[in-house]
């Protein structure tokens, strides 16, 4: 069983939750994500590991309600547990791997994080700064009651601007808007991480593909099942079949299909939908999820 140590009402239907996950704690990185399980019955449900502290063994994860399974984890209070944390999976960020901190120090880097978006980007930035690494992060959402994280973030950044779409904090409008901005006053960054929703991400990469900012995108949002088993965070990367999953869950921003990604997502939701992806997508489709096979 695993601890609930902390929860917190961060936003509007926004939850944290630390967790005492020793197996997790003690090789994750930023990047990586959890399945954490609710009951032996309850749903597999992917999350970020939006922080974690290797001494006390606790991890911290974030999560918005979007349908029963989230609204049932909404219920669980400090002293209750999950039966399952399944974890660290997926990828580290290639940001954060001490292999690559020469080249890293190089990069004159820039994080857009869009709604819930900003927790798997706080722990890559915290990474940065611990390893004396500067960043600018761009932080968005529809209006200042969905914003969170904004103290934490200011203390590990060191240029923060805070975006919403209606203009109710911060920079009136969305996080391509305040690129542009910095870029046209002269700000010039060689390297950018975008985190949101898929719309999102694709009109940040659109916008850094012009500038010529090599940009990396997190398809966390695709994540069902979370081992490659499902089918549903099958992607095309480069002409490439992907998961997100597995081969995540980062990709080149620049090389994914989000059209076909977006379209894929909505169709998946359906039963009809599932069976006509496996059908046209056959070996490439997996499907272990016992919903489409």
């Amino acid at each position: 069983m695993f601890e609930i140590v902390k929860k917190e009402l961060l936003a509007d239907k926004i939850y944290q939750m630390d967790v005492k996950a020793p197996n997790v704690t003690a090789r994750c990185l930023p990047g990586q994500f959890v399945i954490v399980k609710d009951g032996e019955d309850g749903e597999r449900i992917p999350l970020t590991i939006c922080d974690y502290d290797r001494e006390k063994e606790i991890i911290t994860i974030v999560f918005q309600t979007v349908g029963a399974s989230t609204e049932k984890m909404a219920l669980l209070n400090e002293g209750d547990s999950f039966t399952d944390v399944v974890g660290p999976l997926g990828c580290p960020s290639l940001l954060c791997e001490e292999k690559n901190l020469e080249e890293t120090k190089k990069k004159k880097i820039v994080f857009i994080a869009g709604g819930v978006g900003t927790a798997p980007v706080y722990p890559q930035v915290k990474w940065l700064k611990e390893h004396g690494i500067s960043s600018t992060v761009i932080m968005g959402s529809r209006n200042k009651d969905l914003l969170f994280f904004t103290d934490k973030m200011a203390e590990v950044c060191d240029d923060l601007h805070i975006t919403t779409d209606d203009g109710s904090f911060g920079f009136h409008g969305m996080g391509t808007d305040q690129l542009k901005a910095l870029w046209d006053e002269g700000q010039r960054f060689d390297h950018c991480v975008a985190i949101g929703p898929m719309i999102m991400m694709k009109f940040v990469c659109k916008l850094t593909k012009e500038l010529g900012i090599h940009t990396v995108v997190s398809m966390n949002p695709i994540m069902v099942d979370g081992t490659g088993m499902c089918g549903a965070c099958r992607l095309i990367v480069g002409g490439e079949v992907k998961f997100a999953c597995v081969d995540g869950p980062e990709f080149d921003g620049h090389l994914v299909d989000f059209d076909l990604a977006m379209k894929r997502a909505r169709q998946y939701k359906t039963e009809e939908g599932r069976k006509k992806l496996e059908f046209e997508e056959g070996a490439t489709h997996h499907g272990g999820c016992g919903q489409c096979s």
